[in-house]
């Protein structure tokens, strides 16, 4: 009885709960990418900002030609392109801790029996000295 158990445990410790800490992780990571909506941002990264832009008119004028090709291929898709930049590196950067983070979890739980039995052993190497 207490070898299935055994058997068992280390099944559930080294098998079942490195997949669920693996798809914890892996939602983390997609969660981020998707708070900060990067895919989107880098698909939408040379539109108008916020769609603000002048329309060109019906008639032919070209100081309003003018004024609406440079504000809306300079300066409403330069602000878009600004902010989108400050978005995506953001999301990017937070990316990082949560991918180290996911790594020393991972790992932690993994070394985690042998930090139990030298802590035990430490514990038994106090009351014997």
């Amino acid at each position: 009885m207490s070898r299935i158990l055994f058997i068992q445990y280390l099944t559930w410790h080294f098998l079942d709960v490195p997949k669920e800490i693996l798809r914890a992780w892996k939602n983390f990571l997609y969660f981020n990418l998707n708070y900060f909506s990067v895919l989107t941002l880098l698909k939408t990264f040379f539109s108008y900002w916020r769609g603000y832009y002048y329309p060109y008119g019906k008639k032919w004028n070209l100081m309003r030609y003018l004024e609406a090709f440079i504000f809306n291929n300079i300066m409403s898709r330069g602000i878009g392109m600004f902010f989108r930049t400050i978005l995506i590196v953001i999301g990017l950067v937070l990316e990082i801790p949560i991918f180290l983070g996911g790594i020393i979890i991972f790992i932690g739980w993994l070394f985690l029996p042998l930090l139990l039995l030298s802590v035990f052993f430490f514990g038994l190497n106090l009351l014997l000295i």
